[in-house]
């Protein structure tokens, strides 16, 4: 990867992210103002996810779900805890719209390895702890190649991939890919999940990171 790459793939981000939040404030706002009438405060959800060289930083997200628990104190499924709005939110993508506040800061980029769990830290294999080379992306191989129809090992495949081939001209044809796929709405969840399923550590081949 060159620096000189790097530097303009930052400042690109810095671009179309700020130029992205004011043609899609209508958006934005709309999507708060559903959120707020039938979930009330917060509107944003926020979790901690791991990104550039394994850094953790807080996401930023429209709110799906509710806090709802059972009699014994359990939260609920997500299944039982999405809400009309959260599932209209989430198949239309609108509920990643604030991600473009992480990307104005510095967090995130428009494209790269979509940022995962910090519960996931611990379950990479050292090959797959590569995608942290790259900042982690709001569009991204695997949302271009399938979104959550693509299962983990492919995903991963996917993102070092990218890592190893990176380039501006690659960022480009990712992001319209990606645009493609969700105006598309293609590969939203993963079969029998509402999104997709935990990741649980490499499969194929135990190691450790």
């Amino acid at each position: 990867m060159k620096k000189s790459g790097l530097i303009i793939k930052r400042v690109c981000d810095i671009g179309l992210s700020l130029f992205l939040l004011i043609f899609l404030s209508p958006l934005l706002i709309f999507s708060a103002i559903l959120v707020k009438k039938s979930m009330g405060s917060p509107v944003f959800f926020r979790q901690p996810r791991i990104g550039l060289q394994g850094s953790e930083f807080r996401i930023f997200k429209f709110r799906t779900m509710t806090e709802s628990y059972d009699s014994d104190g359990q939260l609920l499924s997500d299944d039982k805890r999405i809400t009309k709005v959260g599932s209209f939110l989430r198949k239309t993508t609108f509920d990643e719209l604030p991600e473009l506040f992480n990307v104005l800061i510095g967090q995130m980029s428009i494209v790269g390895p979509r940022p995962l769990l910090t519960q996931y830290r611990d379950r990479y294999d050292e090959s797959q702890w590569r995608r942290h080379e790259m900042p982690p992306g709001m569009a991204g191989p695997g949302l271009a190649n399938g979104r959550n129809s693509v299962n983990w090992n492919q995903k991963f495949i996917l993102d070092l991939d990218y890592v190893d081939n990176w380039s501006l001209l690659l960022d480009a044809k990712i992001f319209f890919k990606t645009f493609w796929a969700v105006i598309s709405r293609k590969g939203i969840s993963a079969e029998g999940h509402i999104s997709m399923p935990i990741f649980e550590g490499n499969t194929e081949e135990k190691k450790t990171k």
